[in-house]
């Protein structure tokens, strides 16, 4: 019996563990199917057992609790399997990200101490290259579609399928304390080295449950349900896929894993499996939509949430007029990621399409127990309608980052988590993402958001693609420089007749008058991160080169 004042005991079955995701799904949906590609069709029992193979071989493996280990793979059946084991077996799983250079990707498996790199073929090279970096790595093991090598110099522990058939399940998965780190990943940020993201079965357990709730009690304009065919398009390196994957294996959803990403390959399955749900970054719905076989999709099944950059009210038009049902939504790597959708409010339903439209692109609603505060420089929450910085409170954010306590604390100062965003809450409670404070333009005196700049320019019917980014000037601090590229067939018009559209809708009073020094350049491609954002890091040191 416990001490009268410690408390209750965490009695088996009781914690917030990853495993528990899987309780129900087992009897649910064993006759569901998981599919890679269109190379591989599991059922949900055949999937489960090998999960719990996969748990007697990383045991054997030598992996328990407190071990890191890393994988390198496109989305896939597999990775799906080291989301829930690793974690299930006590350890953290790593999920590099394959788009970072040798020395970069080095640097995180070195920081994580990871001791198993789960690699596929592809990656081998990158996995070569940075070898001076894995010395803490006891065993790699290879991920392959068909004829494989092991990796020259490194310890091999042999070919996922071939080692898998033969290992022997896990009779039962550990108990373990709630807050035991299950994920790992790092964020690339503007200075300094990657940092080191991570969280724990309790945070992933209680985001997956609320991401859940939202998406089932919301149908408009997208929900996610039992019944829907799920389609990640989001990387599953950056943030767990934005926590989807979880979500979707517990519902018993059928998914469907594309591997590379590749996008005749992507339309392909998003036609042949009828995909319902999906979520990606603006600009791979846009690659998608502009395909050459685009029309080879019934576009009007698919329900859309999109991420990592903000819904440009043009993006969404385009996406509605092919019947694909959109909205917006918000988070970051430090997140977990969801922490907010723009669902529509039932009172608001019946407004104008102009004003839905409004409210689909606008950041979102809060999920619940998220609690968002909006605070000037000195961290004192300003009135409703007022711009300042979002800051954050919920159970699922980050604690910090990995063995930088001096980050941590900026990140957390004041008690709530600093997301670097501008921001405002309208009257309606909805949250606006204004700018990323970095990315906010000074003219002389005033501060303009590269993003109004943005979706004006977006409105244009020959504009494809558009960024805005502050370029030192003489005279006014700085000035906004847009670099926009067409659309195909679109390519005779013109950066004055871009110019001229931008002005009208200055003069509407909707965007500050000083916006008017925009500069617009027409440009082939504009640089894009590892996970497909954006990186006006890069635009602005290349802006900068321009000038010296």
């Amino acid at each position: 019996m416990s001490p009268a004042n410690s408390g209750p005991e965490m009695r088996p079955g009781s914690a917030l563990l990853i495993r528990e995701l899987l309780h129900r799904v087992r009897t649910w949906a064993p006759r569901g199917t998981i599919t890679y590609r269109d190379r591989l069709e599991l059922t949900y029992a055949e999937w489960l057992a090998r999960v719990d193979r996969l748990g007697g071989w990383l045991k054997a493996l030598g992996v328990g609790p407190g071990d890191r280990v890393g994988v390198m793979d496109w989305d896939s059946h597999r990775y799906l399997e080291l989301f829930f084991a690793v974690p299930m077996s006590g350890a953290a799983l790593h999920t590099v990200n394959v788009r970072l250079t040798p020395e970069q990707a080095g640097y995180t498996i070195q920081h994580a101490q990871d001791t198993v790199l789960f690699v596929h073929v592809d990656f081998l090279p990158l996995l070569a290259a940075m070898k001076p970096h894995l010395s803490g790595v006891r065993h790699v093991v290879v991920l392959a579609d068909g004829p494989w090598n092991a990796p020259e110099g490194l310890p091999c522990a042999g070919e996922y399928e071939e080692e898998l058939a033969k290992a022997t399940p896990v009779s039962e998965w550990p108990d373990l304390p709630e807050d035991t780190m299950a994920t790992l990943f790092y964020t690339t940020g503007t200075t300094g080295e990657p940092k080191g993201v991570s969280f724990s079965h309790r945070q992933i357990v209680l985001h997956t449950m609320t991401a859940g709730l939202t998406l089932a009690v919301h149908e408009d304009p997208v929900s996610f349900r039992a019944d829907d065919v799920y389609l990640p398009l989001t990387p599953m390196f950056h943030v767990h896929a934005w926590g989807l994957p979880f979500l979707a294996t517990m519902l018993g959803a059928k998914q469907v894993y594309p591997g590379k990403y590749e996008p005749q390959m992507l339309l392909h399955l998003l036609e042949t499996h009828q995909v319902t749900f999906s979520h990606c970054v603006p600009t791979l719905l846009q690659m998608l939509l502009h395909h050459p076989q685009s029309g080879t999709v019934n576009w009007r099944r698919l329900k859309l949430v999109i991420g990592g950059a903000a819904l440009l009210p043009a993006v969404a038009r385009e996406a509605q007029s092919r019947g694909i049902r959109i909205v917006g939504g918000y988070g970051m790597s430090e997140t977990c990621p969801i922490v907010a959708i723009a669902h529509i409010k039932p009172e608001l339903a019946s407004g104008s399409e102009d004003d839905r439209l409004g409210l689909l692109t606008r950041t979102g609603f809060p999920l619940p127990m998220v609690q968002v505060k909006i605070v000037d420089g000195a961290g004192q929450a300003v009135p409703p309608g007022t711009v300042g910085e979002l800051v954050l409170r919920s159970p699922w954010l980050t604690h910090g980052y990995l063995g930088d306590d001096a980050s941590s604390d900026r990140l957390w100062r004041g008690g709530w988590l600093h997301t670097g965003d501008g921001a405002l809450l309208d009257s309606d409670g909805y949250l606006r993402i204004t700018d990323r404070l970095k990315d906010v333009i000074k003219i002389g005196g005033e501060w303009i958001s590269s993003l109004e700049i943005e979706a004006a320019l977006a409105r244009h019917p020959a504009v494809r693609e558009v960024a805005v980014i502050g370029v030192p000037d003489a005279k006014w601090d700085e000035h906004p420089r847009a670099e926009v590229v067409l659309r195909e067939g679109l390519e005779s018009v013109t950066s004055r007749e871009l110019v001229r559209h931008l002005h009208a809708v200055i003069e509407t009073g909707v965007i500050h008058k000083r916006a008017i020094l925009t500069e617009v350049v027409l440009v082939s491609a504009i640089p894009k991160t590892s996970v497909g954002k954006v990186d006006k890091k890069r635009m602005r040191e290349a802006a900068k080169a321009m000038v010296a």
